[in-house]
């Protein structure tokens, strides 16, 4: 996926993402499971109103996708292959 990307697209996309703890944080609950954001929020100890802003922030750049999108309550996210590239990419570069 990340192949189809021109560099200066996936340097934005990883500072979008680590810019932001909240981002972060949801995208990594992501890597295991498909979620809604009060699990998110459990999982991570940011509130759910937290963990939803940042779901629609990458959501917008495609780094997630939610699976029942005309669900009222109770919408399931899941990392997007794009979102997991990008994710490997930051943990890759931590200590």
């Amino acid at each position: 996926m990340m192949d189809k990307l021109p560099e200066p697209d996936i340097w934005e996309l990883i500072g979008f993402v680590k810019i932001s703890p909240h981002r972060r944080q949801t995208l990594k609950a992501l890597e295991k499971d498909y979620l809604m954001p009060s699990e998110i929020a459990r999982l991570t100890g940011i509130r759910t109103t937290q963990a939803s802003s940042a779901l629609i922030d990458l959501k917008s750049k495609e780094l997630v996708v939610c699976m029942n999108e005309s669900a009222h309550k109770g919408r399931i996210y899941k990392i997007t292959e794009l979102g997991e590239d990008i994710l490997q990419m930051i943990e890759k570069k931590q200590p």
